[in-house]
């Protein structure tokens, strides 16, 4: 116990920060990022990595506490996310690109 706190809940504390972090980073590329497949590739990567680490705290937090069912059905949640979660964003990344969507590139910042 530190601090009147046990070490699971610490653990499970610092990976819900971490992410906090990969779904602020997520949030902050989706408004600074110049287009649309930029955006895509911050929110693509970073949602599923701040997911992997929500979910991997919160199954250590069910575990510790005895509820193995939980942490059972946060594992499949987190598993068809992760699979879900590229193939969607590179789906649209690709129909975006047959549809004509245009790239940004470094002449359309110094035309601005």
């Amino acid at each position: 116990m530190i601090f009147g706190f046990e070490i699971y809940e610490i653990i499970t504390a610092l990976l819900l920060l971490g992410s906090l972090f990969f779904f602020l980073a997520s949030a902050i590329g989706m408004i600074r990022l110049p287009d649309f497949y930029s955006r895509l590739h911050a929110s693509g990567n970073s949602e599923t990595m701040g997911l992997m680490l929500a979910s991997l705290g919160l199954v250590i937090y069910e575990l510790c506490t005895g509820t193995v069912l939980t942490a059972i059905k946060l594992i499949i949640i987190f598993l068809l996310v992760f699979l879900a979660n590229p193939i969607g964003t590179h789906i649209l990344g690709k129909a975006a690109l047959k549809s004509g969507h245009p790239v940004w590139t470094l002449e359309d910042k110094e035309e601005e």
